[in-house]
């Protein structure tokens, strides 16, 4: 028989990575909550069109595409905000807003598998539809510095920059958007001087190349330097200010790390204001990020909606948390194996297990029929904290043995006092 592999770029989860990703998940949740987002699923195979309609040419070209039995082309999803946009035109077309949508699952790139780059990962991902004020960029930035708090991520810090004005600049000097994405996309990749070749004009190139040599000491001398960079552009001004008002924004509410870029720019093609991304010093790949985009929905049918979101790369926070050695655990109440320790006891064990559920606590019922022995040797192997021992004489008498794995000491206590021997009042309610 053949011995089978996972398909290349996709893994399983198991054990304490799990754990991990339990933990994220449940962080992410969490901080949603606090903020206002409301869960949504969507599907993870969606048209080619919607999927192509902004997402740049490099995510295009990494797509999982198949036909489907109707002969439709479709994808799997790369990221989630074009599905976001395309419930935000039709189920959700009339919902008051601000829409604050929150989603977690798989996306999907054909990528050259490596350390925190997979071709099926997960994300965490939040969208805020319908308000362009900069307090919805501030709180979209906040939001990912709770998150990477809650999950206990030390050092991490943000890099901030704003497409308009770069697109601004751009813009004014006649550069088409066709040439436009072309030169965002090189200077993601931070190839800056790819990315200037692509432009006529000298006084372009000249500005851009300024963009890209500042550098301030902190984000407030970084903006004026920008602001005397783009002088002779209105609109590039225009995003300068809001950028400093996003900022001030941020700063004001929360500490936090960050640095602005004014060359940074990120490969997805919607982006229209702010952009971010955050990282920690001992890893160089980013952690998550995010932006404004202010026309996809409108590209998609809906409209004129402003919007902003970001998404963060778990199996990426995942690495990040493992190498900074912080250890994430998952427990909400004690953990009980019960063993019956005769064919004759079964039942009454099975019941005894099921009224422990019925109060919401972890249990395992010993299903691989072991000895008394195995069977203890193989809840101390699990890191069970409780075996309960379900034993003939005993249950005559109306009880059971309880065996704490920690301290090995061992009572007997009547089925109906089980509960509060165990104390589980501590962890969850007994309902009386």
């Amino acid at each position: 028989m053949p011995t089978f592999q996972t398909v290349r770029g996709m893994r399983d989860l198991f054990g304490k990575e799990a754990q991990t990703f339990t933990h994220i998940l449940d962080s992410a949740r969490r901080v949603a909550s606090l903020f206002g987002f409301r869960e949504v699923f969507t599907p993870h195979v969606e048209s080619l069109e919607l999927l192509n309609a902004k997402s740049g040419e490099e995510i295009r070209q990494r797509m999982f595409i198949f036909e489907d039995l109707g002969g439709r082309k479709v994808a799997l999803r790369p990221e989630f905000t074009a599905s976001i946009a395309r419930l935000a035109t039709t189920s959700l077309k009339t919902e008051p807003k601000p829409l604050k949508m929150f989603s977690t699952g798989t996306v999907y790139r054909y990528d050259e598998p490596q350390r925190g780059r997979y071709r099926e990962f997960w994300q965490s991902n939040f969208e805020l539809l319908g308000s362009n004020k900069p307090e919805s960029d501030a709180e979209i930035i906040l939001l990912t510095n709770k998150f990477l708090q809650t999950i206990g991520l030390q050092g991490f810090a943000f890099k901030i920059g704003h497409i308009g004005i770069i697109r601004s600049i751009l813009s004014q000097d006649g550069v088409d958007e066709k040439t436009q994405n072309a030169v965002l996309q090189r200077m993601d990749k931070k190839e800056y001087d790819l990315a200037l070749k692509l432009v006529d004009s000298e006084k372009c190139r000249y500005t851009l190349q300024s963009l890209i040599n500042v550098k301030g000491k902190n984000w407030q001398d970084t903006i004026d330097q920008i602001n005397v960079v783009v002088s002779t552009y209105e609109k590039a001004k225009i995003a300068t200010e809001n950028l400093f008002e996003v900022l001030t924004s941020v700063t004001s509410s929360t500490k936090i790390s960050l640095t602005v870029e004014p060359a940074f720019a990120r490969g997805l093609e919607y982006y229209t204001g702010i952009i971010f991304e955050v990282y920690i010093p001992q890893l160089e790949i980013a952690l998550g990020g995010g932006g404004r985009y202010d026309h996809l929905i409108e590209t998609f049918g809906g409209e004129p909606t402003p919007a902003v979101g970001c998404a963060h790369g778990l199996d990426r926070v995942t690495i990040a948390l493992q190498t900074q050695n912080t250890e994430c655990t998952v427990k909400t109440s004690y953990k009980i194996v019960v063993i019956p320790i005769s064919e004759s006891v079964k039942i009454d064990a099975l019941k005894i297990a099921q009224l422990l559920r019925e109060h919401g606590i972890s249990v395992e019922f010993e299903l691989m029929g072991r000895k008394m022995g195995k069977a203890l040797e193989d809840a101390d192997k699990r890191s069970f904290d409780y075996a309960i021992i379900v034993g003939e004489q005993e249950l005559k008498e109306g009880a059971v043995v309880v065996k704490d794995l920690k301290t090995r000491e061992q009572t007997t206590v009547s089925i109906d006092c089980l509960l509060k021997k165990l104390k589980i009042e501590t962890f969850l309610p007994i309902n009386k």
